[in-house]
């Protein structure tokens, strides 16, 4: 009978090997985990000239009616994404948003950070939101965009869920710095809009009011139609790009 010696050597051998092991087991799973990463909607790829148009409503209303006024003299329709809690304090704004014909959306109940919450918790954020805006438009919302633009796995698979999608933007107005001007909010919007774009506003923003006009007269002249986030994205059949471009599938499935 052949007898195998363990020697120092040989140990330090198989030490070298375990590790090794380790080591591209670690990756490959990390890999893995990368590529199974889920991602909002944050655009739309389409040959389409539509871009759509969003406000988040979480803290003040001083300028929800202005804005109301010029989106009807441009007649262009848009998507409020609301706090619940902001539902509960200007109830007649989310009426009055409803009534001129745009689509009430939802930005969580209370405005947390949403991956710091357990699945339940974040369950119970959505569908409070959504009760609410449901109460006053006589729509329940089809899509949510998180609090901060903050978002995990766990969050998307709570929205899959609940047949819910999850939006965020590929054009931020940054509306809302204490630098920005009607000019720079005009100027950094109709240089970055593109087809299938989704663009981020506030209601109660400083300059938002001052601004919108000139961006919604130059998008027009370009020959953009202005559509809800609703019928901008894909409803089936469609992937999302690793930078958060939703698109048809095209592996055939």
């Amino acid at each position: 009978m052949k007898l195998f010696i363990i020697t120092k050597r040989r140990l330090m051998l198989c030490a070298c090997l375990v590790v090794a092991l380790t080591v591209i087991v670690a990756g490959s799973l990390s890999a893995f985990a990368a590529s199974e990463r889920l991602l909002p909607i944050y655009c739309v790829e389409t040959d389409k000239k539509q871009v759509a148009i969003s406000f988040d409503a979480a803290w003040g209303n001083d300028d929800t009616e202005d804005l109301i006024k010029i989106l009807k003299e441009y007649d262009v329709p848009a998507t409020f994404f609301v706090v619940g809690a902001w539902v509960d304090k200007y109830p007649e704004s989310v009426k009055a948003l409803s009534d001129a014909g745009h689509q009430i959306q939802n930005h969580s109940n209370t405005h947390p950070h949403m991956p710091q919450l357990s699945r339940e918790q974040m369950k119970n954020e959505i569908e409070s939101c959504n009760e609410k805006i449901e109460r006053i438009t006589g729509k329940c919302p089809t899509l949510l965009r998180p609090p901060y633009g903050d978002y995990d796995n766990a969050l998307i698979e709570v929205m899959n869920e609940l047949k819910m999608f999850t939006i965020q933007w590929d054009v931020d107005s940054l509306d809302w710095k204490d630098n920005a001007t009607p000019e720079s909010i005009c100027k950094r919007v109709t240089s970055k809009v593109k087809n299938g774009s989704i663009v981020l506003f506030h209601n109660d923003a400083d300059h938002t009011p001052e601004a919108l006009p000139n961006i919604l007269k130059t998008l027009k002249d370009e020959g953009y139609e202005f559509v809800f986030i609703s019928d901008l994205i894909l409803k089936d059949n469609y992937e999302i790009k690793h930078d958060g471009t939703q698109c048809k599938r095209t592996d055939g499935e």
